[in-house]
């Protein structure tokens, strides 16, 4: 039984990522866009993500009867990058960083000219995935990239929220926060978006290039002084907020033109109901958690085995054979000796750790693109059988939770999922068998 769980656990986890790849959602976005494109004197290519390469091959795909007309450039990681036929795949950043690069501030500042270029009947194609805010810096004229760096890493130093430090990047940024639609000088703007933020909200993904933006020069400067950086960012920096509080320069744009649409293909919710239908075909009674599953990694792994020891022993809230599915992303705060591995690769020890020998239970957590914190594993899967080999190797599952060291227990259990980038990414899909 417990091979078959495994073994079921893990297809419904691949349904879940095969439902979000980039190539059939934006094909079929482009069939709906068939009479601006085929007007279109050029069609231009823009974008930046982890997603951004096999985006861009479907374009190339659904307009291979045009090509002549295509141009455009796309920021990915460096190892995503390869020859396409129309659009130049620009290596933004190093795999090993997840900070912004002088190569990504060139690809986008090429991106801005491109944009300026258009002719009055152009369309432009914005496709936009995870990963696509660090892949598309631009400061704005003044402010240097280390500056930017500075700023950011001062404002999660000190524990500023993610909508805080988005609203002051985006002041500092010429392509965030609706500036790429703003410098679009053509007909039409379309925005295919894959979604990794919970919630989609369209001005955080990829920071929102362009989606209008709420936030103000003046909200920027009072979050500095909330936090008491005023004296401490880039003098750079301060001036230029305090020029735009002024009314001297002009605000990130409040609303967006119509000729600019914003279109989330793929999301962590759409992954999650191709899950429960794969799981539902299989023979489970499905239990969706949905896809706004936060907070620190293990607490959130503690509920979910609480829901597996609610339905063994009281068919609460259904009866085995039960599939629990969870997306959204966790956290996990690291201690100074901390190991090596990632948030699913720690949400499965931990939740496996508080079953323990539980019979006849897989659990699967795994990023949709591949990746878990600085390793080459999307996540784990594990069961009962996990920890008995691990007793076996001498392995103490309890001390590599302890140190947040999930990596080289799994990999010593031969429990990893290594899948290589898989070209898409909406946040992560946790997947619990609870067998009879």
């Amino acid at each position: 039984m417990s091979s078959d769980l495994r073994r079921d656990a893990r297809r419904i986890w691949d349904a879940a990522v095969d439902a979000v790849r980039p190539g059939p959602l934006v094909r079929a976005a482009l069939a709906d866009l068939g009479p601006d494109l085929a007007a279109a004197p050029r069609i231009l290519v823009l974008g930046a993500g982890k997603a951004g390469g096999a985006m861009v091959e479907a374009v190339e795909d659904a307009l291979a009867d045009r090509l002549d007309r295509v141009k455009g450039i796309v920021n990915v990681p460096a190892d995503a990058v390869k020859p396409l036929r129309r659009v130049r795949l620009h290596g933004a950043r190093p795999k090993a960083t997840n900070f912004p690069t002088a190569e990504g501030v060139r690809g986008a500042e090429e991106m801005l000219r491109l944009a300026r270029s258009a002719g009055p009947d152009d369309v432009a194609l914005c496709l936009l995935s995870g990963g696509g805010s660090a892949l598309l810096p631009a400061p704005v004229d003044g402010i240097s990239l280390e500056d930017k760096l500075a700023v950011t890493k001062l404002l999660h130093q000190c524990g500023a929220t993610i909508n805080e430090m988005n609203a002051v990047r985006k002041h500092l940024s010429a392509i965030k926060g609706g500036r790429l639609a703003q410098a679009f000088a053509g007909k039409r703007l379309v925005s295919l978006i894959i979604s990794d933020v919970v919630g989609d909200p369209l001005d955080v993904i990829a920071s929102g290039p362009t989606a209008p933006d709420a936030s103000t020069f003046q909200e920027t400067l009072d979050i500095l002084a909330r936090h008491q950086l005023r004296a401490r960012v880039p003098a750079a920096v301060l001036a230029h907020l305090e020029r735009g509080a002024a009314g001297s320069m002009d605000e990130t744009p409040k609303a967006i033109p119509a000729h600019v649409t914003n279109v989330v293909l793929g999301n962590n919710a759409r992954a999650l109901i191709a899950a429960q239908t794969v799981a539902a075909q299989l023979g489970y009674a499905v239990l969706n958690l949905g896809s706004f599953i936060e907070g620190e990694t293990r607490p959130v792994a503690m509920m979910h085995a609480g829901i597996v020891r609610s339905i063994r022993a009281q068919d609460i809230p259904m009866r085995p054979p039960a599939c629990i599915l969870s997306g959204g992303e966790t956290t996990v705060t690291l201690a100074s000796n901390a190991g090596m591995g990632g948030r699913n690769q720690e949400f499965v020890l931990a939740a496996l750790l508080k079953l323990g020998m539980e019979p006849n239970i897989a659990i699967v957590s795994g990023g949709t693109d591949g990746e878990d914190g600085p390793t080459d594993a999307a996540g784990a899967l594990a069961d009962a059988t996990t920890l008995a080999r691990a007793a076996a190797l001498g392995l103490d599952a309890n001390a590599h939770l302890d140190r947040h060291d999930a990596y080289p227990f799994f990999k010593a259990t031969n429990d990893l999922i290594i899948t290589g980038l898989t070209q898409t990414n909406v946040m992560d899909v946790r997947v619990i068998l609870v067998g009879t």
